[in-house]
């Protein structure tokens, strides 16, 4: 089964593929990425291109890391069920429990398709929020769109640092661990250049992240 291939896809997680904000520079930055990513150094593809509005950047990138992560966890519905992942770990010492802040305000243990399929839902809502990530030419992104930002990107992580401890032999079964494993390159040194996640929400995959910002 390819990671692009639709497979038995549970729709409640696996969602049609979001667009680049169309705002000013969204759809130019996305040909950006999409041509800098061929280039293979993922150092120089995260990096703000010259000239470039840095929350425009971010905004793109996320809407694009939203997009892979959704991909991967998309080939692995079929296996991540609330029998075999009755709580959303990454490892023995880890566990995340949900809370939005708003309709679930007290941190809630579930399964971990659920987990994602919250986090999914969360993000989506963000990402079509205009007042949060501007649809519109030249519409100003809000004060706090850094941390709202930071708060997608330490979620999304959380699905990776399950995906680690408890797909990766499916991951490696399906012959798709190189690709896996060049998303989340991908995705660290984005969010490192960035400091976007607190090296304590690393700690899951400590190793493997320092791994990739030393080479």
């Amino acid at each position: 089964m390819s990671l692009f291939g639709l497979g038995n896809r549970n729709q409640k997680t696996f969602r049609p593929k979001k667009s680049a904000p169309s705002g000013s520079k969204g759809a130019q930055l996305q040909k950006h990425i999409d041509a800098t990513l061929g280039s293979g150094n993922l150092r120089e593809v995260v990096k703000l291109p010259p000239g470039e509005d840095i929350n425009e950047w971010l905004a793109v990138n996320t809407v694009d890391f939203f997009n892979q992560v959704n991909i991967l966890f998309g080939t692995l519905t079929e296996f991540c069920t609330p029998s075999n992942c009755p709580s959303m770990t990454a490892g023995p010492k880890y566990e995340y429990r949900w809370a939005d802040g708003v309709t679930i305000k007290k941190p809630i243990e579930v399964f971990a398709p659920k987990y994602v399929e919250y986090l999914m839902d969360w993000i989506e809502f963000q990402l079509d929020d205009e007042t949060i990530f501007p649809q519109r030419l030249g519409a100003p992104f809000p004060t706090n769109f850094r941390d709202v930002v930071k708060t997608i990107f330490k979620r999304l992580f959380r699905v990776y640092a399950h995906i680690y401890h408890s797909h990766f032999q499916k991951i490696v079964s399906l012959k798709e661990e190189a690709h896996l494993n060049t998303c989340f390159k991908h995705f660290v040194l984005f969010t490192w250049e960035f400091r976007l996640i607190d090296k304590a929400e690393l700690a899951p995959l400590e190793d493997l992240v320092e791994s990739i910002v030393q080479l």
